[in-house]
Order: structure tokens, then sequence, then C-alpha cells
């Protein structure tokens, strides 16, 4: 159905504005798909103001034909009017009237050069908007959709302003665009269809002025407000804003829906999709901004509106600007000083400069400067430096970079940047700027740095919950899903499936008509081994003072365990792998692993009496105690089992103990990893390993007591997801280990990273592998072990609760439930961050935002923060994923609260 043969409009249908660049109008193809657009939302009910620039290439030949000698604008020109009729044939069109029209304009305008002119110069860029709007508007027509031309330069009009120079007000112009009912009513008398130009506008005087880099978005901005229309749409290739530049970190996420204020500082702030300038418009006149790929218009794209009445504290994007210039000025004269500052920025006005950051002390003031935003050639820093030689001591710090995080209530979420700050802290910072609306922090660092530091902060902002990706109404899928080679594979949660079994283990009765919860038999759970869940499913419990007690309750998945267990085991590069028993002990676990052929790491006498008694006399045991007894260490002895050390003590007080021994020897490499300090087992503030500067003295003792070093250890964190992580520490062990003579194998540790939060990349461990065995060519000698724990265990474990009362503070939402810190201790004490999700209601819309406590007389017992959630009740089912490792085996009876129940599914 072509547009004329929709109902007309209504006189006050509303307006929607559709912005395409360069790149988007510059082929037939292209063109039919803006029209396909266009005439969607006129029959929505809208009438349309599409917005284009240039052909793609145009605008900078325009440039450069302002630039050139005389004797060679005859073929700039040429080569500018054979491109626009090669499209028009393209498009099938005979000569059109509006093209011939301008390119004739174009070719006088040349003829009369003026290129010391501003006036001039503009006159003639203009002309490729000019050009590809009257190329639109009679494709389209020409198509079965009417389209009316428009000059924008009859509805914009160039602000004066006292802060512009003359370059500025000629090519960098600014629009003052309030709501214009006239115009509004005017086009809607004419038509339901235009297309008019980006990028240029009409000052006092008549002149053509252009708005400057990015002045298509602007201009859809500014129409967008003069139309008050019901959206601007800017159509782009990409979905629209992403939490980082994804060329640099693919599995950057799509922000859904931003507030304007936001926006604005990502698009300032490094992000190209966006002219930040184009906010301001649509902010004043309230109109909402999409940002939509003109590829894939499915894509639901970023929505740019109004602040949220209630939303959580989260970083939204982190960005980045190269070519930055800093300046420090000093001088002990400026103290107390009125007027010193006038006078310093004075000087920057005269000289054109625009300054972005700015950070002071008593004696030094220290600003920067953005290219963006500033001509930075070398005689204009020079020229600017030498004037304030006058006043201060001068600085230039140049090539710098800025690095930027973005977000509202930046403040409330400093407690969890320790990781970004420590990753700061290895180079050089020159200037932290924290914004005092709240919204950034910025770190200016030598621009070598930037390289690389991206991916890294991004994880890290992730892994810390300050980016929180857990929220699905604002992030959205990563580049890579969405652009990717292939589809995702987004793996589904063992518990998905076992949700009406779940449901039963936590109390709730099946449904009527003999079925349960999600459409399994009645009867007692199949699969369940171990002797914990019977009593509670057939029994009072003492707990309960007659009423049985399902929760809280932790559920493990055994072949989810057994899965994980085989893809270690089938590591070609891996000669032996032990499961740490300390992430969680449960026998059936234990028992599940010893048969898949691991052997079994431990750290007390009580983890070896739980491996000897899962294990059989062929699983190999490890022991790895830290400042433990010395009667731990003769125990682990007696038993045969292989024993590690990690400090002199042993040997200097001990040697009768140790003497005749092999041993193995844990050491520090000098650094430590994991998202928070207390999971971080290396560098000088962890207690575990030999440093490396005491390394001659134990083997000078172990020589002297006749014990001998027959394997390396080192394991330096937790949550690694970086795969060449152990291929490094293989390589610094080997070395070590050429020195002894004696070793045998390498123990490079556990710490392989299990993603907690959405849109973490999981570990590769096929990666891992290809590493390992590229590296272990060097050193075909040694035997290479690992010992994980929480991979091998974490997402086979979720705790059960319920969900015991509701309350509202102020405009906070507690969901209180059974379980607690007793029971779940790691939100606690490492900042750690589990999914909560409510299973008795998995499929309704998650609509509140509540703060997830449980019963414990602590503040901070809190399982999470800022969840959201259904609208949940008194009874309810929460499940707490991944939390197989290091729950039940570091629960406690504080309060004198009973541990919780435990469930097995084989």
């Amino acid at each position: 159905m072509t547009d004329s043969a929709l109902a007309p409009l209504a006189p006050d249908a509303p307006w929607v504005v559709l912005k395409f660049g360069g790149t988007s109008v510059a082929t037939a193809g292209r063109w039919r798909t803006i029209q396909q657009l266009a005439s969607r939302r006129r029959a929505e009910g809208h009438r349309v103001l599409v917005v284009v620039s240039a052909l793609s290439g145009v605008t900078d030949a325009l440039k450069g034909l302002c630039a050139c000698a005389e004797a060679e604008r005859g073929a700039a020109v040429a080569q500018i009017v054979d491109r626009h009729r090669e499209l028009v044939a393209q498009m099938q069109l005979d000569a059109v009237e509006g093209v011939e029209r301008w390119l004739a304009s174009l070719q006088a305008l040349v003829r009369d050069a003026a290129p010391d002119r501003l006036a001039w110069q503009a006159a003639v860029q203009a002309h490729g908007e000019l050009l590809s709007s009257s190329l639109g508007a009679a494709f389209m027509s020409a198509n079965g959709l009417p389209t009316g031309w428009l000059d924008a330069r009859d509805a914009l009009r160039a602000r004066e302003l006292p802060f512009l120079n003359e370059r500025a007000r000629m090519l960098s112009a600014q629009v003052l665009a309030e709501p214009d009912p006239v115009l509004s009513a005017r086009l809607a008398g004419a038509g339901e269809v235009f297309i008019t130009q980006g990028f240029i506008a009409r000052n006092a005087d008549g002149d053509t002025v252009l708005l400057g880099r990015g002045g298509s978005d602007t201009s859809a901005a500014y129409m967008g407000a003069l139309l008050r229309a019901a959206r601007v749409e800017i159509w782009t290739d990409v979905a629209g804003m992403f939490t980082a530049d994804p060329r640099q970190v693919p599995g950057a996420r799509l922000l859904q829906r931003l507030d304007y204020d936001e926006a604005q500082e990502i698009a300032s702030t490094g992000a190209k999709v966006l002219h930040p300038r184009c906010l301001s418009p649509c902010r004043r006149a309230r109109v909402p901004l999409w940002i939509k790929d003109t590829q894939h218009p499915g894509l639901d794209g970023t929505v740019i509106g109004p602040q949220p009445a209630e939303s959580a504290p989260s970083i939204k994007a982190i960005s980045s600007r190269r070519g930055i210039t800093l300046v420090s000025m000093e001088t002990s004269g400026m103290w107390q000083q009125v007027g010193f500052l006038a006078d310093v920025f004075e000087l920057f006005k005269r000289h054109g400069l625009s300054v972005d950051l700015i950070g002071s002390a008593e004696t030094n003031v220290t600003v920067s400067l953005d290219p963006a935003e500033n001509l930075l050639d070398s005689d204009v820093v020079a020229r600017l430096a030498a004037d304030l030689a006058k006043v201060c001591r001068v600085k230039v710090i140049a090539p710098c970079a800025a690095v930027t995080l973005v977000g509202r209530g930046m403040r409330s979420m400093l407690h969890r940047l320790s990781g970004v700050l420590a990753e700061f802290g290895r180079e050089r910072v020159h200037l932290i700027s924290q914004s005092s609306n709240n919204l950034n922090l910025t770190f200016v660092v030598d621009e070598g740095m930037l390289d690389g530091v991206l991916p890294r902060l991004h994880e890290l902002l992730v892994r810390a919950g300050a980016l929180r990706t857990d929220d699905t109404s604002l992030f959205g899928p990563s580049w890579q899903e969405l652009y990717g080679k292939g589809e995702a594979h987004v793996r589904t949660p063992w518990w998905h499936a076992e949700r009406a079994r779940l449901l039963r283990l936590a109390g709730v009765p099946p449904s009527p008509h003999g079925r349960g919860v999600g459409g399994e038999g009645t009867g007692e759970p199949a699969g369940l081994v171990g002797s914990e869940p019977s009593p509670a499913l057939r029994a009072p419990s003492p707990r309960g003072r007659g009423e049985a007690v399902f929760t809280p309750r932790y559920v493990y998945h055994l072949p989810t365990i057994r899965a994980r267990a085989r893809a270690l085991r089938a590591m070609r590069s891996v000669d032996r792998v032990y499961y740490a028993v300390k992430a969680n002990a449960h026998p059936a676990i234990l028992q599940a692993l010893v048969q898949e052929g691991l052997g079994l790491e431990c750290v007390s006498p009580g983890e070896l009496d739980a491996a000897s008694a899962a294990g059989t006399a062929e699983t190999p045991l490890l022991f790895t105690p830290n400042f433990a007894p010395r009667a731990d260490y003769a125990g682990a002895l007696q038993r045969g089992m292989t024993l590690t050390l990690d400090a002199l003590h042993p040997l200097l007080h001990w040697p009768d103990l140790l003497h005749g021994r092999e041993v193995m020897l844990r050491v520090d490499l000098g650094r430590g990893l994991g998202h928070h300090d207390k999971v971080r087992t290396g560098g000088v503030t962890s207690k575990f390993g030999l440093p490396l500067d005491q390394f001659a003295a134990f083997l000078e003792l172990a020589r002297e007591h006749d014990v001998r070093v027959v394997g390396l250890h080192a394991h330096l964190g937790s949550g690694i997801l970086d795969a060449s992580h152990w291929p490094l520490v293989c390589g610094q062990l080997a070395s070590l280990a050429d020195r002894i003579g004696s070793v045998r194998c390498l123990n490079l540790g556990g710490g392989l990273g299990v993603p907690s939060h959405p849109g973490e990349a999981e570990l590769d461990i096929a990666a891992v592998d290809a590493a390992l065995a590229e590296v272990r060519q060097t050193c075909p000698q040694y035997a290479l072990w690992l010992e994980p724990g929480r991979w091998l265990v974490a997402d086979a474990g979720v705790l059960l609760a319920r969900v015991t009362q509701t309350k509202r503070k102020g405009a906070i939402d507690y969901l209180g439930c059974d379980a607690g810190m007793h029971a779940l201790i790691r939100p606690a004490l490492y900042d750690a961050w589990h999914e909560i999700v409510n299973l008795s209601r998995l499929d309704a819309r998650a609509d509140t935002l509540y703060q997830v406590v449980g019963p414990i007389c602590e503040s901070g017992d809190v399982l999470g923060s800022d969840r959201h959630l259904p609208r949940s009740a008194e009874g309810d089912v929460l499940l707490i994923a991944q939390a197989g490792a290091y729950g039940e085996s570091m629960a406690s009876h504080y309060n004198l609260r009973p541990l919780a129940e435990t469930a097995v599914i084989e």
C-alpha cells in the first residue's frame, strides 16, 4: 500500500523526525530502506520529517574543494557532479530538477571563488545536504511516497553568541530551537512527509552557516524541538549506545534506555554514535530521542528520555578520548588571590580554546583541552603557554587520554571501584575529575596506556557490580550477540528445567489435578541422593516447632559437576586435576569427582578426613595448609599425603618433622588477581606463599635438612577469566624449577573464573589448554597440575529461601527471606554477586527494585542490592544461583540459627 492510499492524517497528527547519515543515503538500496521506514511511520499515524546528511565522502570532498588550488577546482567539482548523477541513474530517475539546480549553484560558487571568506566556504559545503535531500525527495515521490522538500535554512536560525569567534559563528553555529506551532501548521497544511537537510542553517544576515561536526544529528534535534515531535530517531550503522566502544570491547552491552544527561555525558566523553550537542534541544522540549540501526531496523536500539522516577545507581558506560592536552599552571601567588583564575581563563578565551576538565590545589591549576572542541595545533598551544608563562609556571603534558566512567549516582558507587582504581594505580595518572552533577568520574593518563585497558576496566566494572548488567530493562545484548558471526551461545542454567522439583524441595505442594508445578508428576522427587533431604520431606523438623522446615536449602546438581570435571580431564596439557575441597565438601560431590578421576586438595585435617572417606586408595590427595599448627603437618605426613609448604617457618623450627621428605613449595609471584581484595592470594598484602626474596634461603634450608622440593605451586586469586593467566604462571614456575633441579611437577593453582554477572564471557577452557600446550613445549620435563574449586561446583548449586516479610522505607523496598549471611556469607564478605530470582514467579515481569536481605541482626546481611524482581509476597520461593561453592562450606550458626538443609539431584 502506498502512502497515498492511506486515510489522510488529522491536522494535529504528531510528527516524527528521522535522521540518516552519509552512508545511509549513498546508494539506491539505502534510499529504499529510508522510504520503507518513512512509510511505516506514516502508516502508524505520524507526519514525517526526514533529515539527511550529504552522501558519504561528499562533505570531505567539498572541504577539500574549498582548500584546493584554483587549477584543481574544476576536476574536484566534476567528481562531485558525476557522483550525484550516477546515483540518479542508479535510482532509475530522469534528470532531477532540484539536483541539477544545486549542481549549477555549486559550479557558480566555484567560478566566483572566495576561499578566504568563511561565508563562501559555508555556502560551498552546504551543497552536500542540498543535493542529497533533493535527490531523496525525487526518489521517494517517484516510488509512491509523496515527499515535500524543505529548506532547513528557512526553519533554523543561528544565534548570535558573544563567546563564538567568527569561524565558529560561520562553521559551527548554534541554534535556539523552541517549539514553533506556526512552522508545524504550515508544513501540516502542505503535506504529510517532508525531507530536509542536516548541517545547515541561516544567520541574521541571511548567510548560510554550518552546524559543525555532527551537525545532522543536531539539525534533527532542532527540528524535533521546533515541531514538538513525538520523537527524534537517529538512524545510523549501529543499534545504539553501548557500555563501551565495541571495537575495543566486543562484550560491550547495548544501553536500551538512558536519560538525557547520561547520554550527553557518554556522547561528550568519547562515544561517536551521537553528537552531544543534539541532546540539549530534545531535553528542553522533552522530546525523546531514539538511536536505531538502519540495516537492522528490528533491533530495539537506545531510547533517550527524561530521568526515570526510580532507578538503581549504575555505571552506564566507560568511554575514552585520545589527543587530550593538559596544561598545568603553578605558582604560590595564586593562593587566595582575587581574580587570578579570571586572568588565566581570559588567556584561554583570547586564544579561542575551550577548557574541559579542571583540577585545582592551593598552588596549582591543571586543565585539559579536548581536540574535539579545539584546534590544538602546536602553534596555538605554544602561544598560549608563552602568555601563561608571564603569570605562572606552565607545563604542557601531551598526548594524553581521558577515560571516563558515566552513570547517575557515581559517588554512591565509589566503594565498588577498588579494582578500577588499582588498575589506574599501576599507571601514570595526571588528573582525576569527578563532576559536581554526580554523573562521571574521569582519569587523564598517558595516551600510550589506553591500548588494551578498556576491556579490562569494563570487565572489572561488571564483576564489581558497578555496571549493573543484571538490569535487563537497561542493558541489552552484547555487541557480539548482535553483530558477531553466528548465533551467540547463551547457556540456560540447569535449574530452569528443574523448577518444579526445586519448588517441591522448598515445600511448595503439587498443584491440584495430580500434577506438580511446571507439569511434573506428584510424589517423592526422583533422582535425589544423600540422607539430608529425607527427614525434611517426610517428617517435622525441630527447627519449626512441629512444622516441617524446607528452607533455606542448598540443592546440588551432580550432572553439572560431572560435566565440568570431564571438561578439565579432557585437557591434553594438564596431567592431574585436584578439586579444592574447601569449596564444598558435601560427600556426594566428593564421591562424584573422585569417580571422574580427580584428586582432592585439602587444607585441614577435617578436609583430609572427608577426602579419605570419599576417595579410594588410588585417589591422589594433596595437603596445602597455611599458618597451620605443627600437628596438622605431622598428621598429614603420617597419612602419606603430598605436603605443600609456603613459608620458612616449618624448615626453621620443625626440621626433624620434614627431614628426608619430599614436599611441594608454594611461592608468591608478587601479584594477586580477583574481583575483591579478599580473594587475591598473591602479592605482599596476601598471607599466602613464600616471597621470592626468600626463595634462595628456603632452598638452602631444604638442602641442609635433606628436604627434597619436587613441585612448585602458585595460586594468585579467584575468578580469573583471562586464558593467558595460567600459561604465564607456568612459564614463571618453570624458570624457578630450573634453578632447583629436583622438581617434577608444576601446580598452577585454581582460580578458574565463573561468570556471574550477565554479559560476562565464560572462560575458554580450550584456549587455556591450547596456550598451556604451547608453553609446555618449552618445559616438557614438568608435569602440570590444576586445583580448581569454584569452577567445578559453583554453577551446580543453588540456595532456596522463602520470603518472610516485605518492607518499604522511604524509596527502598526490602524483601526479607529466611536465608541470610549465616547461610551464604559471600555477598557480605566479598561483595560477591549472585543472581536471585523469584522461582514462584519465574515468568512474571521483574518490575520492582528490591534490597534482598536475610534474618540476621547485622546491617551487612544483604544478599542482593537493587535487584529487579516481580512484586513478591510472603511464602514465595527465592532461588540464589551459583551457590555451589563457598556457600554451605562457609555457613555458620550465627544468631544461633541452624544450618541450611541440603539435597542432591543425580
